[in-house]
């Protein structure tokens, strides 16, 4: 019984006792090989996408040609992803990690040097395709290295590490530049942000040594399922995933219409001055690291689709309140509380879909999640960044809480009912 006791103790409070905790989930080597690469991976790219913008305007582009680079990005992660979906059910997995954790840091570096605008939009192209493997690969990968019991605690911890590898990007680059100058360095702010760039290209492509020590685990096929079926077989899924896609990328929407445009909410409606964003920022993902490893006992006390449906209307409340309150203090704590909630919904739902998917299916289901999760972002981004400057923030962030409730709705009406899971 005491021992009992002690197990529970130690899972209610993983921070508390972390080694008791980790034990308890029974994670097997080959997840802490997997962690391994994520880790390098997360940090490596952490750092880059942090930092890359900024890189750009050093180099005198305005935002127009920023726009284009980004687009270019997404629209290269769309192309790639369904096609990534289907070499990984007829190579495997482990072939597009390789080529991932090469390609991505090869093609992030020559961004780094690259000056052009033309340059940078077509490499920008390439690495939105190298950038959709990980996206593809890493929900079977991480599905396929752990159980059906400890699987929420592996998506909460590497998306609670990812968090908290953001932070630390953050933090470094902002004191790096002091440092070098400290150090005697004189370098151009170009000069200093590229060699960053490159530097953290180098520590992603660090993850490829873990990379090629995963040994996955063999895919359980079925007695019909072979793995050269191709494109004939993608939109033969199970049914599942068509309950599951609509509200996913509903609530996608949801999220890319607001998290782009945060800082500059703060900067715009609340008049937060630079330096105090960046340490809201790095609040928010402290904030999200901390949630993230509470999530896990949130859905084992509530059920995997009542916690999902929970978080997303705790999105919606802070959203809403967001809308009609415009003391800065306040704002900036209901902004912490939604960057909380939102991250917290994600390990839920992408172990829900591993949970519910064929293991034959899930690399293409993965693929096709990403795909549209992509498509549904980029117009929401589009369509809200239009809606913010003609109708102002409180408006748009109301009816932004609204369509949460309504991804909410929607998840517990074509998911909830059918899902093979407690809640």
């Amino acid at each position: 019984m005491q021992l009992l006791q002690a197990e529970a103790a130690a899972e209610a409070i993983p921070w508390k006792r972390p080694r008791a905790w980790l034990k308890a989930k029974n994670l097997s080597r080959g997840f802490w090989v997997f962690f391994t690469a994520a880790f390098f991976f997360d940090f490596g790219f952490a750092v880059y996408f942090f930092l890359f913008n900024l890189y750009l305007l050093d180099l005198h582009f305005d935002e127009r040609t920023i726009g284009l680079v980004g687009g270019a990005l997404t629209l290269g992660s769309v192309a790639g992803t369904l096609p990534a979906g289907v070499l990984a059910r007829r190579i495997g997995i482990r072939p597009l990690l390789i080529v991932c954790f090469v390609a991505a840091p090869v093609f992030g570096s020559l961004r780094a040097v690259a000056v052009g605008e033309r340059s940078q939009i077509g490499l920008a192209f390439l690495a939105g395709l190298a950038m959709c493997l990980w996206g593809v690969c890493f929900l079977p990968a991480v599905a396929r290295l752990t159980t059906e019991k400890n699987r929420p605690s592996a998506f909460s911890l590497i998306f609670s590490v990812s968090i908290g590898t953001s932070t630390l990007g953050g933090i470094l680059c902002g004191y790096l530049p002091r440092w070098l100058k400290s150090a005697g360095f004189t370098m151009q702010p170009a000069e200093v942000k590229r060699m960053i760039l490159l530097t953290s290209c180098g520590i992603a492509a660090a993850g490829l040594l873990a990379v090629l020590r995963i040994r996955l685990p063999l895919e359980t096929l079925s007695k019909h399922a072979t793995r050269s079926a191709g494109w004939r077989r993608i939109w033969r899924l199970d049914p599942f995933l068509w309950r599951f896609l609509p509200s996913m990328a509903l609530w996608t929407a949801v999220l890319a219409a607001f998290t782009p445009f945060a800082n500059v909410y703060l900067a715009h409606q609340l008049h937060v001055p630079l330096l105090r964003i960046g340490l809201v920022f790095s609040a928010a993902h402290i904030v999200q690291l901390c949630a993230g490893l509470l999530t896990p006992l949130l859905f084992r006390k509530l059920g995997m689709v009542n916690g999902i449906v929970a978080t997303q209307l705790a999105t919606a409340t802070a959203m809403a309140c967001l809308a009609g309150i415009h003391a800065t203090g306040l704002s900036i704590a209901l902004y912490l509380g939604f960057s909380a909630t939102q991250w917290m919904s994600n390990p839920g739902l992408y172990n829900l879909l591993m949970d519910q998917v064929p293991d034959q299916q899930r690399s293409t289901a993965s693929a096709i999640t990403m795909f549209l999760n992509a498509l549904a972002g980029s117009g929401a981004t589009a369509l809200s960044g239009i809606l913010f400057a003609r109708f102002g923030y409180p408006p748009v962030l109301a009816g932004i809480a609204a369509l949460a409730v309504v991804a909410a709705a929607l998840f517990r009406s074509l998911v909830g009912r059918r899902a093979n899971v407690r809640g």
